[in-house]
């Protein structure tokens, strides 16, 4: 149990951000002595893929922050995720972490399977609810979306190591979370399409009250504005002033 919730902590973070988990399990398992992985994945520990991964992420923290570049970022990383929560799923449940007795007993491709599914799903929670937020605050809402997604990462790789049980509370939340997000956006916009629609009734009838009716109304102040006369069949001010001007002349 223990251990499935380390892994699915790691991939839930991988999901958010496809380099934090990596980074954490590179670095921890390099210079500390809280993991150990397993010697079908140490070479996770080595400085090419320590400084490979830490040039990544630092791209990733950047490009996630923008608006609008965000959307694109997580279009390219539709793929990129899924496999990283793969990795860091396998990686982590057959690792060893002091203090523990934690044993995965599955088969190598149950641990890539399910890290790849979670991470997937994950990662396009995480896309729709940036994209409500984005079209609500107008992108204003895209940098602290992004902070507070790379610190539940970070803290999902900490609980998947320290406190496993509380990986599932927090995978809740952030389907709640996204849940609400996502559900409050698309009643923003219904309202919004709803308040446009009766405005434009609004403005059919001041419209047919005023004399122009349904489709001829553009069209025909655009004809009167050009034949300069008012709604009223009128002349218009600036009509008789230029009728004044040629009759003086």
């Amino acid at each position: 149990m223990l251990v499935a919730m380390t892994g699915l902590g790691f991939s839930a973070a991988a999901g958010l951000n496809a380099f934090i988990p990596l980074a954490v399990l590179a670095t921890l398992a390099r210079f500390t002595s809280l993991i150990e992985l397993s010697p079908g994945f140490s070479w996770l520990a080595s400085w090419p893929v320590i400084i490979a991964g830490l040039c990544l992420l630092t791209v990733e923290l950047v490009l996630d922050k923008i608006p609008g570049v965000d959307t694109v970022n997580d279009f390219i990383q539709t793929p990129l995720r899924p496999a990283m929560a793969a990795l860091v799923f396998a990686a982590s449940v057959t690792a060893d972490v002091p203090g523990t007795d934690q044993v995965w007993a599955c088969p190598g491709w149950v641990s890539w399977t399910l890290g790849a599914l979670l991470g997937l799903t994950v990662h396009l929670c995480k896309a729709a609810s940036r994209t409500a937020i984005g079209a609500a605050t107008g992108g204003y809402g895209t940098p602290p979306a992004s902070f507070f997604e790379d610190g539940l990462a970070l803290s999902l790789c900490v609980f998947a190591l320290v406190i496993p049980l509380l990986v599932f509370p927090v995978l809740v939340g952030m389907g709640v979370g996204v849940y609400r997000i996502v559900t409050i956006g698309r009643r923003r916009r219904q309202r919004k399409a709803e308040e446009q629609r009766q405005w434009r009734k609004e403005r059919e009838a001041a419209e047919v009250a005023a004399g122009l009716k349904g489709w001829l109304a553009r069209p025909t102040r655009r004809l009167l504005a050009r034949a300069g006369r008012n709604g009223n069949g009128k002349d218009s001010e600036t009509t008789k002033v230029r009728r004044y001007r040629r009759t003086s002349e």
